[in-house]
């Protein structure tokens, strides 16, 4: 592809001051997809390398990908769904719905309710598996002291903690009776016309022979070498080997499909919900729902979260708000207020973000970014940058 002209007028154009610096070049050997959008539709999209390296097929915007956290903003969606139906409270104590005692040992008498699992301030942290196999509870695994933070009670404190994804997933599963990634697709998936899924079931056939590979920065596969046929085992199978994953008790393991990061779907699909956003959640969820879910629950003031150097500082329900502490938080580099959620798993840096004034956003994701690969000027990588700055393209 061409590069990019110099992005100093176009941000100047958009801000009235702020210079922004040029996007720095692809990582050798990574592979990347863009769509920068508005509410009607793509204003201009592109591709870059190899969605399969084997079989040397190139990379197109309408390949799925494993898109990590953004996932997350997703399930997000489908939980204000259920909750303007009825069917969920944000801040009822989610131990009604799982049946069981959902509690921080340290502070035994507080709940955990939705809104602090979407939230991220729960008390919950990553200090256990939450990629619970196949024929275990995620009951057990939240009765283990290190899955929560001892140091603060719920709604207290920001620590962004995947273990909570599962959690929410099971409440939906035990408040609807339907298995996740069934409930995704009815939710969300299907209503927006979406060849998406969570951990490939409900995909169609010519999405698993698009699927995107993901390969680590030494071109080792790191996920989803699927060579056009669905994987044998969807979920990470039992303690002894078995995938009998059909047979799934719904309601046990909220983490079986990956709620966390496990989402399937193309750039041309993600900015299908990027023009979701645009739209204020039309059609799935109202403007009342939709506000709640992209205001402010958490701000970092410096000592009421962990903002991981500066690449949290501005949190809803499933949604990062940026350019809360910019430069840190900002790909843009520009200060202007935008939202959605980033990813990173296995490699992928992802990311969905709409600015609301302007009426545009962009999704995009690249593989094979090393884990020490160069920031930005932001807390984000320059391979995240590149692509985000993308949208202050005139």
């Amino acid at each position: 592809m061409t590069r990019l002209a110099p992005l100093l007028l176009a941000a100047a154009a958009l801000t009235g001051c702020v210079a922004v610096p040029p996007p720095a070049p692809a990582p050798d050997g990574s592979a990347a997809a863009w769509v920068v959008f508005d509410r009607t539709g793509p204003l201009g999209s592109g591709a870059e390398g190899l969605a399969d390296r084997a079989a040397g097929r190139p990379l197109t915007i309408d390949d799925p990908v494993r898109i990590a956290s953004i996932s997350k903003l997703v399930v997000a969606i489908g939980v204000m769904r259920l909750v303007e139906e009825g069917v969920l409270d944000l801040d009822a104590d989610v131990s009604h719905r799982l049946g069981f005692a959902l509690r921080n040992p340290a502070f035994p008498d507080r709940p955990v309710t939705l809104r602090h699992l979407l939230s991220h301030t729960s008390g919950l942290r990553d200090s256990v598996n939450y990629a619970v196999p196949l024929g275990a509870r995620l009951r057990d695994t939240l009765a283990d002291p290190a899955a929560f933070d001892p140091g603060h009670p719920p709604g207290a404190f920001f620590a962004y903690a995947n273990l909570g994804s599962p959690v929410v997933a099971q409440v939906m599963e035990r408040a609807t009776g339907e298995r996740f990634d069934l409930l995704m697709r009815r939710l969300v998936i299907s209503p927006l016309g979406l060849d998406a899924c969570f951990n490939w079931p409900t995909c169609s056939d010519a999405a698993v022979a698009r699927a995107g590979v993901l390969y680590d920065e030494r071109g080792v596969v790191a996920r989803d070498a699927l060579n056009g046929r669905r994987p044998d085992c969807p979920v990470v199978p039992s303690a002894d080997g078995r995938c009998d994953w059909q047979a799934y008790a719904v309601g046990t393991n909220g983490a079986l499909f990956s709620p966390q990061g496990g989402l399937r779907i193309s750039a041309s699909d993600l900015a299908r919900i990027g023009r979701l956003l645009l739209d204020r959640g039309a059609p799935l969820i109202g403007e009342a729902a939709f506000a709640e879910m992209t205001r402010l629950h958490w701000r970092f003031d410096g000592g009421n979260g962990d903002s991981e150097s500066g690449f949290y500082c501005g949190y809803g329900l499933g949604v990062q708000i940026l350019a809360q502490c910019a430069p840190g938080d900002d790909p843009f580099g520009d200060g202007r207020p935008r939202f959605g959620h980033a990813g990173d798993a296995y490699r992928l840096r992802s990311g969905l973000w709409v600015d609301p004034a302007a009426g545009r956003g962009i999704a995009y994701f690249a593989t094979a970014v090393a884990v020490d690969a160069p920031r930005g000027a932001s807390a984000y990588r320059q391979a995240e940058e590149r692509l985000a700055r993308r949208l202050l393209t005139p």
